[in-house]
């Protein structure tokens, strides 16, 4: 796999057009990082690491509201074939401050509104709303 983030946010997302309550996702920290940004953001309901004994894995389970998944979009920006990096100035709204993007920065990842108040640039890992 070449992409781990990606693979991430695609089981996250046919998940929930599935209309799944859970996603096991193989464990890492980054992975971990953003699915806790997505549970503090209210996008997910809770992000757990768990082990089952010889695997590392995350447990997300997924927020609906109505029936609904809080989720509508998620993608992927920077890709290994091509990164994408924003300056501290250069870092946009998502859907006119609806959404949120993650950025990764030299202090962690953070959503965009975090990085722009701590004046922070990095790689845009991916939009959601």
């Amino acid at each position: 796999m070449t992409d781990p983030i990606a693979d991430m946010l695609t089981r996250i997302r046919n998940a929930s057009m599935a209309r799944k309550k859970e996603v096991v996702l193989p464990f890492s920290k980054i992975k971990l990082a953003i699915a806790e940004l997505l549970v503090k953001n209210d996008y997910l309901q809770s992000a757990v690491k768990k082990e089952d004994g010889i695997h590392p894995y995350i447990l997300v389970n997924l927020k609906f509201v109505n029936k609904q998944p809080v989720i509508q979009h998620i993608k992927r920006v920077s890709k290994p074939g091509k990164r994408v990096y924003v300056k501290c100035e250069e870092i946009k709204q998502v859907l006119n401050g609806f959404g949120i993007s993650l950025i990764s920065t030299p202090k962690g990842v953070m959503t965009n509104k975090q990085a722009r108040a701590d004046k922070l640039g990095g790689e845009l890992i991916c939009e959601i709303y």
